[in-house]
């Protein structure tokens, strides 16, 4: 069995595959690279056979999305570790071996993810991850380095390995054996905050998570969907629904779930009084699929065993952070209190 095998999952990713497969290859000397591919109708089949035939390729029927694609993936692959890689993400030197180093040294450590920055402004964080990811009491997800559209520069000030609530999929590294232990990611996600619902049912299961800064990665971001797609917009909404009836105690999850359906109503409202009638139905659109998988989401949910509430100190914000950020003026994860 190999050790650790790195798996990009492309979709029509020809020009990154192109761009960043040098880099991936040179800095990767002691793990197996897999491509798998969900059905792209670009040339990345014939791109990568006529330059890095000794990679293994994945062939998958459909476009299965993020969840899919790496499920079935990910079933076909021995491996102690699994790392997850975006095929917009350039790696630096020695950028796996902290990653693998720390869950070696630490047994109750299931997953990590790397320092996370921006390839076209390398000084600062990068949104999708950051140094970190965490979320507040509603369900909002946040990182060490960008909160909301506030993104910062990095100085160094989050260099500390810590544990986070979650790491992000755009490089994600798991023992093998828990990803499958928890059923790996829940298909209904399709995208988006599919690995905040992965990681916390690892925490369900009282393991850790945690930011290795001393690995350091560069994102493009928005490859697949760009920023301002409807269609992204509608995931966030749907998914982040999801995310809260199957995890939320049962205690929290009525009461969560009706303030967080009274946020998205004003923020429907601001699209609307904005103009933005696609995005305002992207979150309409959200509501009627979130309400027509309910029935799912309450079997899920009751599959799921709660883990204690201090399992999650400091890694839920008990406030809003929407509240936070526009009230409170509080713009960096250093500024924030989880107590």
């Amino acid at each position: 069995m190999l050790n650790t095998a790195v798996v990009i999952l492309n979709w029509n990713g020809r020009k990154y595959l192109e761009k960043f497969l040098p880099a991936l290859t040179t800095h990767t000397p002691n793990a197996e690279i897999v491509i798998a591919d969900n059905a792209s109708e670009d040339d990345s089949y014939d791109f990568l056979q006529a330059n890095y035939p000794q990679l293994r390729y994945i062939q998958l029927d459909r476009n299965y999305g993020f969840t899919g694609g790496y499920n079935r993936a990910l079933a076909q692959i021995k491996a102690n570790y699994y790392v997850l890689l975006n095929s917009d993400i350039e790696v630096s030197a020695n950028w796996l071996e902290p990653l693998i180093e720390a869950m070696e040294q630490n047994a109750n450590l299931a997953a990590c993810m790397p320092k996370i920055k921006a390839y076209n402004q390398p000084e600062y964080f990068e949104y999708a991850g950051a140094c970190g990811g965490f979320i507040d009491k509603y369900g909002y997800p946040f990182c060490r380095g960008r909160i909301m559209d506030t993104v910062e520069r990095d100085t160094g000030q989050y260099d500390k390995p810590v544990d986070i609530m979650w790491a992000s999929g755009a490089c994600l590294a798991i023992r093998s054996n828990t990803f499958h232990q928890v059923g790996g990611f829940d298909d209904a996600f399709f995208a988006h905050m599919e690995e905040i619902d992965l990681c916390w049912r690892i925490h369900h299961l009282g393991k850790a998570i945690q930011v290795i800064p001393a690995s350091e990665v560069y994102h493009v971001g928005g490859g697949t969907l760009p920023n301002e797609s409807p269609f992204k917009l509608f995931l966030n909404f749907r998914n982040n629904l999801f995310l809260l009836n199957k995890n939320l105690p049962d205690d929290k999850r009525k009461q969560i779930l009706l303030r967080r359906k009274l946020l998205d109503y004003l923020a429907y409202m601001v699209y609307l009084l904005k103009g933005q009638f696609r995005n305002a139905a992207a979150i309409r659109k959200a509501h009627k699929a979130y309400y027509k998988e309910k029935r799912n989401l309450r079997i899920k949910h009751k599959a799921i065993k709660n883990a204690p509430e201090k399992t999650f100190q400091g890694l839920v914000l008990p406030h809003s952070i929407v509240w936070h950020y526009i009230i409170k003026g509080k713009r960096k994860y250093s500024q924030l209190t989880f107590k």
